[in-house]
């Protein structure tokens, strides 16, 4: 014993937590499992258990790490983790410290439904033009929703409740697993089928994302699109939302909601008559007493007891609208007539046989003027061309011909002006006044 080491708990806690740090795998670690005992801690850090089927370990995520996660944790959600095995010294256990978490399966959950939904809105099926009305009154509500969840007695106890007369129509289906589209597919078509319903309500209550998928199904949002009777979606609880309500005539934010919605309050219907029945017989006895006040007022006026003297005030009304007539009349007679005298008048100034006089003497006129200038521009113009003719008679080659003049032309008929154009032997012509002269030159002087 005296050469035994001996160690206190705290150190041996130490030493494995040690030991444990240094090791690889557990200083960095993923782990798969379902939250349970989930606590989130006024200090913001978190406490909870992973498991699965074999085994749990406990697990601690503190609020510098959680403050960066991009979902809410709760109990029962399968997620993956990471971060490293260590040992909490003061119990001696060791426990998993997350750094990083994220659901599992989720992601490519989420990825499907922001996809699906994308392609749908894409085609229009979201678009509010395409949504209806609900009746007003409807006769019968049809409810596709498990038989056996909460949420059918919800609705069923709540449309009972508000409007008792209407009927309901109960198409049982299961809201969760690989079979829960197809059931909720076949009892919309089968509710559309046998038109018996006005409405629909179609959904369950809460539950997480792959609890509520049935209602992400394409073939259930396009079954919901094709619907000819009015669907109201009632999906989980109000901060759910599914493919179902964006497709959906109308989104209640939980079965109960989507009841109210589908039938009105019998006692506010009841109301809203009494309310109506009252102010039309207050407005029939008004118009009764008004119309009775009227008639009193009638049967005491002037014109039912002594009706002569309306006739006579229409009378005298008839007599002066004659005589107004007449003078009237009379001025409008001598208006006209004035302005047809004006009319003659100016008939007169514009009348073919006085045009005519007066053209002619214009004519006659112009005449006139026109012999007597033609007489002076024939006066002028003779005195001119005898004045040309002097000038062109003392201008002419045959005038200073007759002075001695001639013309020489050489063979080829042209104006001989210059010794250059012909040379000894050339034959010429002589144009004097009376005759023409053939020559022949015999020598060439220059000067």
């Amino acid at each position: 014993m005296n050469n035994t080491q001996i160690y206190t708990i705290k150190e041996i806690n130490k030493y494995i937590k040690m030991r444990i740090d240094q090791d690889s795998v557990l200083s960095d670690v993923w782990l798969r499992g379902e939250i349970s005992n989930f606590t989130h801690h006024s200090s913001g850090h978190m406490y909870f258990t992973l498991k699965d089927k074999d085994s749990r370990i406990k697990c601690v995520m503190f609020a510098s790490q959680n403050a960066r996660l991009k979902f809410i944790p709760r109990e029962g959600t399968k997620v993956l983790a990471r971060g490293a095995i260590s040992v909490f010294e003061r119990d001696g256990a060791y426990q998993f410290y997350a750094h990083a978490m994220e659901p599992d399966g989720l992601g490519s959950l989420y990825l499907a439904y922001e996809q699906l939904k994308a392609k749908l809105e894409e085609e229009g099926l979201f678009a509010a033009s395409r949504k209806r009305a609900l009746p007003l009154f409807p006769r019968t509500v049809g409810v596709i929703t498990s038989p056996t969840g909460a949420a059918v007695r919800d609705v069923i106890t709540t449309l009972q409740r508000r409007y008792p007369i209407a009927n309901i129509l109960l198409a049982p289906v299961q809201v969760q697993g690989e079979l829960a589209a197809p059931s909720i597919v076949k009892a919309i078509n089968y509710m559309n089928d046998i038109k018996q319903c006005d409405v629909l309500i179609v959904g369950r209550g809460g539950g997480s994302l792959e609890e509520l998928w049935a209602f992400n199904e394409e073939a259930v949002v396009r079954a919901i699109a094709a619907s000819q009777i009015p669907i109201i979606s009632a999906v989980g609880h109000e901060t759910d939302f599914t493919l179902s309500d964006f497709v959906a005539d109308i989104r209640a934010a939980t079965p109960t909601a989507a009841a109210e919605l589908a039938v009105p309050h019998l006692q506010d219907i009841k109301a809203k008559l009494k309310y109506n029945q009252d102010t039309l017989t207050r407005s029939i006895q008004y118009k009764v007493s008004h119309t009775r006040q009227k008639l009193n007022n009638l049967m005491q006026s002037p014109s039912l007891i002594e009706p002569k003297r309306i006739v006579h005030k229409y009378a005298e009304r008839i007599d002066y609208l004659q005589m107004a007539l007449k003078s009237h009349l009379k001025g409008k007679v001598n208006k006209d007539k004035g302005t047809l005298s004006a009319l003659d008048h100016k008939l007169a100034r514009i009348h073919p046989e006085h045009l005519i006089k007066l053209n002619y003497n214009h004519v006659k006129r112009m005449q006139e003027q026109l012999t007597v200038s033609m007489k002076k521009q024939l006066t002028k113009q003779s005195y001119t061309f005898v004045a040309l003719t002097k000038q062109l008679d003392a201008l002419s080659p045959l005038k200073v011909m007759s002075r001695g003049y001639g013309l020489v032309y050489d063979e080829s008929k042209t104006l001989v002006k210059s010794i250059k154009q012909v040379e000894v032997g050339t034959v010429l012509q002589l144009n004097v006044t009376d005759g023409k002269i053939d020559c022949e030159v015999k020598a060439i002087k220059e000067e």
